[in-house]
């Protein structure tokens, strides 16, 4: 029998650290908790957040989903561990019957989907309950999260006023960080996965690109774009990651640290960064020593090269981002996009064919040099070389704004132009106790790997909390 608990009961369960997808799994199999149960909850709340946390709601859809896993809760044939699992999707990902908005005002009364994205199909085979779509930055082309169309989402860890959820998925990790979902599915062309995991103490996985099917999610850039999960552990994000991918949902085997080998690079990741980041990534690296990690620092030649191609050339999302929407930037419903995403996408406009052809052949020929030189090894640094800074100023100063955008994704943009797979972990706390996260990356392809040995490092950041 499901325990008929109070809503202050329910709230402290599903809010209690170890609750992610693996302990309401394990809710289900005790019949403390019934996905009905769970899902209502999170419709509840959700219809009191924020503006800007959900761009719709899909009550409807989540109710039929819940009761039909509650049935197959009951005849004892769960589809695995993700039934009844409550996910939001970032408003680029297709949903049958609902506008795919990416966060404009141009698309908010876009023609609805006819279909489901593959993701979301993949997912609701497995049993989750799709709770609604959430916010972004506009085009997914920020690293804050802001938005003046939609509302910004309210970062859940801000004690000294509202501070950047991080984006460009920025509902999808609010969402999960507040505990109404326990997957925020969002995409990563440049960080939008791992920097709102770093804002939020979240994980965040970007996956290699061409590791998931992303037909029916709405482009940024053709050639980085990667969708990718944000939730509560490395297991559950490697679960999505079984879904995705048509695989076994099986247990995630965490690779021994003693085994691991760690390149710290020492150009770019450490410019600019808050005294608290580097004391939390220092600290870490201290543990992986004292766990028999190998830990090398190197200078990575490729990291320099790409400064020097972007400072010349531009970038590879501008260009695609300005040919996707070319009719709209160059008309008149211009001056309804956010200036600031406006002025990213306006710079496409100026590169040259040579610029691009020169960034795509840099491309190809540095993410094969870097996979070389990484070999097994992980690369490691912070996620961010700052915590989450405070909405206010940013919207005050747009130039506050694009320097503060920039080293947002100093770290991360790297590893979508180089093709690392790339896992964000929480490492402790920065200024005014906000989140701070560690990246592990990898050579394009080594996903499996790259979770497990994340996997390690989580379980080691854990035996340090407990």
């Amino acid at each position: 029998m499901t325990l008929n608990m109070g809503a202050n009961a329910l709230d402290d369960l599903l809010n209690a650290p170890a609750m992610g997808v693996q302990g309401l799994h394990a809710a289900y199999q005790r019949r403390q908790l019934r996905p009905s149960q769970v899902v209502e909850r999170s419709l509840a709340l959700a219809r009191a957040s924020e503006p800007g946390l959900f761009t719709c709601l899909l009550q409807e859809r989540a109710l039929t989903e819940a009761r039909a896993s509650d049935a197959r809760w009951d005849a004892g044939r769960p589809l695995g561990p993700l039934d009844g699992v409550p996910v939001v999707w970032k408003d680029l990902f297709d949903v049958a019957g609902t506008p795919t908005t990416a966060g404009s005002e141009t698309r908010r009364h876009a023609a609805p989907a006819t279909e489901d994205a593959f993701a979301v199909q993949r997912l609701a085979v497995r049993g989750c309950v799709s709770l609604g779509k959430v916010g972004l930055s506009e085009f997914a082309y920020s690293g804050l999260g802001l938005n003046p169309h939609f509302g910004t989402p309210v970062n859940r860890a801000s004690v000294d006023g509202h501070r950047a959820p991080g984006g460009s998925s920025s509902g999808s990790a609010v969402a999960v960080a507040a505990r109404m979902a326990w997957i925020g599915m969002g995409t990563d062309t440049g960080g939008s996965v791992r920097v709102p995991a770093a804002f939020n103490g979240l994980v965040g996985f970007k996956p290699s690109i061409g590791h998931f099917d992303k037909r029916g999610v709405f482009p940024l850039s053709q050639t980085l774009d990667v969708p990718g999960p944000l939730a509560n552990t490395v297991q559950d994000c490697a679960w999505v990651d079984a879904a995705l991918r048509g695989q076994p949902l099986q247990p995630l085997q965490a690779s021994a640290v003693a085994r691991m080998s760690f390149v710290v690079p020492t150009n770019l990741v450490f410019e600019g960064i808050e005294p608290e980041v580097r004391t939390a990534f220092e600290q870490l690296l201290e543990r992986l020593r004292a766990a028999g990690a190998h830990i090398s620092h190197r200078h990575i030649a490729a990291f320099d090269e790409l400064a020097a191609l972007t400072a010349r050339h531009g970038t590879i999302a501008a260009a695609e981002a300005y040919f996707f929407h070319q009719a709209l930037v160059d008309g008149p419903q211009a001056g309804a996009i956010d200036r600031r995403v406006l002025a990213r996408m306006v710079r496409g406009k100026t590169m040259s064919a040579l610029d691009l052809l020169t960034l795509q052949a840099a491309h190809l020929r540095l993410r094969h040099e870097c996979a070389a030189l990484l070999g097994d090894a992980w690369m490691l640094c912070p996620t961010v070389v700052h915590v989450a800074p405070l909405v206010a100023p940013l919207e005050a100063d747009d130039e506050l704004f694009h320097r503060t955008n920039l080293r947002t994704l100093q770290n991360t943009l790297a590893g979508n132009f180089l093709d690392l797979c790339g896992v964000s972990l929480p490492m402790g706390t920065g200024a005014a106790g906000m989140p701070v996260g560690a990246l592990i990356s990898g050579a394009a392809g080594r996903d499996a790997a790259l979770l497990s040995a994340a996997a390690g490092v989580e379980q080691l950041l854990a035996a340090k909390d407990s």
